[in-house]
């Protein structure tokens, strides 16, 4: 006799992460090669000399922090363990029922189907654009009255492509006040579009109560092994956030580190914009190879190979560079150091590859 489990957990997809191996160059899991801001790594080693004492689990001087830099109340900004944590609790705090609807775009962040079904609610996939964009249009046709949440991930993971402001504020007019959309910008800070069509999740939200926005240190600050994200939206979203918490999930030295960043962010557009650049000339010398690449905004780019993208995956690997295929659809390739990019391009370009792949 053993204990009962619930038997839809036997059909949810293991989350994958991108393969690692000593040897080779990591292209595969859109961590940015710089460490954190030194300020921060600092911090870091402060804290850990007090690991022996329990968090803050309310996270309340990183919280305070981030509601003065983003002109916010602590009311409206919760902090979890990694935006994806944020993602299962927003799923929580809205679905009760396995009739309930998260609708996303896919291909999208690969944990959104996961996370819909580990809180026992039903996933409502949404087809990208042929341009690789969310098909926003049919993302709206797509609600119900079963609808409790919408996912939008800007920049998208993994094709990297964003839309600006207008056309999110047309979407947001066609969904039902009482579904929460969920903006998931964890690529914020690599956005380049212009002043006037780039958009910003949190200003949206400062009057749509039915917004959520997500960001994370992982990325351009440079702490994905701390796992520190956060969530900014209506008091009474973050307040249902908050009690969903996992207690002290959020660990002491990632807040002191998230920060000692925040104090330390005029540093960070110098590094941001290094990546912009490399990002730029990633795809502009796969685009003279032939291949099709989608304009990104992300800190990655986007191959759409399909039903090659394994067999150029591990070509790439046995050249020594590990990119992230999703089979049927597409290859990620993260934006590296300079080397790193120049090794995958040596790869990629390589007339024997590109006539191949493209």
């Amino acid at each position: 006799m053993t204990a009962h489990i619930r038997p839809d957990l036997a059909t949810i997809p293991a989350y994958v992460p991108g393969r690692n191996h000593p040897d080779a160059v990591k292209l595969a899991s859109n961590e940015t090669t710089f460490g954190p801001l030194p300020s921060a790594a600092k911090a870091i080693a402060e804290s850990a000399e007090l690991a022996n004492r329990y968090p803050d689990n309310q996270v309340s001087e990183l919280r305070a922090a981030l509601a003065e830099f983003l002109e916010v109340t602590v009311a409206n900004v919760a902090v979890g363990c990694g935006s994806v944590a944020l993602c299962q609790e927003l799923v929580q705090i809205t679905c009760d029922a396995p009739t309930d609807e998260v609708v996303f775009a896919w291909r999208s962040f690969e944990a959104y189907p996961i996370v819909t079904q580990v809180g026992n609610a039903t996933a409502v996939r949404v087809p990208l654009t042929e341009d690789h964009l969310h098909d926003l249009d049919a993302m709206a046709d797509a609600v119900t009255e079963r609808t409790k949440l919408i996912f939008v991930c800007n920049p998208n993971n993994p094709s990297g492509t964003a839309h600006g402001r207008a056309e999110l504020e047309r979407f947001l007019d066609r969904v039902p006040a009482h579904v929460l959309v969920v903006l998931d910008e964890a690529y914020y800070e690599y956005l380049r579009l212009t002043p006037e069509t780039r958009p910003d999740g949190v200003e949206i939200s400062r009057t749509r109560p039915n917004v959520v926005v997500l960001r994370t240190f992982s990325k351009a600050y440079g702490l994905a092994g701390l796992r520190v994200g956060y969530a900014v939206g209506d008091p009474e979203v973050i307040a249902a956030l908050l009690k969903v918490h996992i207690p002290f999930s959020v660990n002491r030295i990632a807040q002191a580190a998230a920060i000692a960043s925040l104090q330390a962010r005029g540093e960070l557009l110098d590094r941001t914009d290094v990546l912009v650049a490399q990002r730029h000339q990633l795809r502009e010398a796969l685009l003279a190879a032939g291949y099709e690449v989608p304009s990104s905004e992300a800190n990655f780019v986007w191959l759409p190979l399909r039903e090659r993208s394994i067999e150029f995956a591990e070509a790439s690997a046995l050249a020594g560079v590990l990119v992230r295929p999703f089979a049927g659809d597409g290859v990620r390739v993260t934006v590296g150091d300079p080397h790193e990019n120049e090794q995958f391009l040596s790869f990629a370009t390589a007339p024997e590859t590109a006539a191949r792949f493209r």
